[in-house]
């Protein structure tokens, strides 16, 4: 706390000299700027950018009107804000999304004794709906994997990243990222999820290493030419070629007239699908994707679509017929 408050002292500049610490002052700017710093040394970017992102959008809803005052947010104008996000047309997700994480920052603030909890959020959705996705089959996957893209080098690079995730389980891009040629040991792919921490093991393919060869440099530590320049802002790196993949992921999937919107995540979804669809006991599918337990796995699998229960439906009514 006394470093927060130094921090604070620090950065804030007050009208009143007499009172140099009084929470009526503190801007949610200001407080924001602070908590992403803290966060940065602690190395949780990615939280850092979802805070970022978050104050971007509710400082696009205050325009001209400015910073606010931390206990100025009553629930009338996250009322607004949230209707400011409506009428951008986010779905109820994406505005929920939003609202979360203002909600988090907020109650840091409370946490912290710098802001009085007025539960601003009482009268905005901030749950989760579920979605209903479609996983890509097999045939998709071969589709995608027989195209001819030589003449099309950059599409064919985010092709071959896309069905590298496929072949490690649905491995998730940022852990493609930072793979190091020394997470491959004696025909073992051995790495932690950034996401969990969880290690796992994975024998190594031989699509995969035709993947690693054919994109192989001798000059960097990392097993896939995701971070060009090692050393140098990675965060960065990965989240430009993550976000060049999905652009080219879009268009390969209008290629081969893909019902679904394809991007790096697809591969992982996908994955599991197809696993669900063999009857790969959850159990294993679980531990093949790193999840923290089948709970997690079970809601994962929960939104795909109701494909395999319509046919199981459709067997039951023309078993009667």
């Amino acid at each position: 706390m006394a470093t927060f408050r130094t921090k604070y002292c620090e950065n804030l500049a007050t009208s009143d000299e007499t009172a140099p610490y009084n929470i009526t002052n503190i801007k949610l700017g200001t407080f924001v700027s602070i908590v992403t710093e803290q966060l940065k040394t602690t190395g949780k970017h990615r939280l850092t950018e979802t805070y970022i992102s978050t104050i971007n959008s509710f400082m696009q809803f205050r325009g001209n009107r400015g910073d606010v005052n931390i206990n100025d947010i009553n629930s009338d104008m996250i009322i607004e804000y949230e209707s400011f996000l409506k009428d951008k047309g986010l779905v109820p997700n994406t505005t929920s999304f939003y609202m979360r994480n203002l909600r988090a920052i907020y109650n840091k603030a409370v946490e912290r004794g710098m802001a009085i909890n007025r539960s601003p959020f009482s009268h905005v959705y901030t749950g989760i709906d579920r979605t209903v996705k479609r996983a890509i089959s097999s045939l998709g996957i071969r589709k995608i994997k027989n195209l001819d893209l030589s003449s099309r080098p950059s599409l064919e690079f985010s092709r071959d990243l896309f069905l590298f995730s496929f072949y490690t389980r649905g491995m998730a891009f940022i852990d493609m990222a930072f793979l190091k040629k020394k997470n491959l040991k004696n025909g073992i792919l051995i790495y932690r999820r950034q996401k969990t921490d969880r290690q796992l093991c994975i024998k190594w393919e031989k699509p995969m290493q035709e993947i690693v060869s054919k994109y192989r440099n001798d000059n960097s530590p990392f097993l896939l030419p995701i971070i060009t320049r090692p050393g140098y802002n990675e965060r960065r790196q990965y989240l430009s070629a993550i976000h060049h993949m999905n652009n080219n992921l879009k268009e390969i999937g209008a290629m081969i007239k893909s019902p679904i919107v394809l991007s790096s995540y697809v591969a992982r979804h996908g994955w599991a699908s197809i696993a669900k669809n063999n009857n790969i006991p959850l159990s294993v599918i679980s531990e093949a994707m790193g999840h923290d337990s089948e709970n997690t796995t079970r809601i994962y699998l929960a939104s795909f679509d109701n494909s395999v229960i319509d046919k199981a439906n459709n067997a039951i009514i023309k078993s009667i017929l």
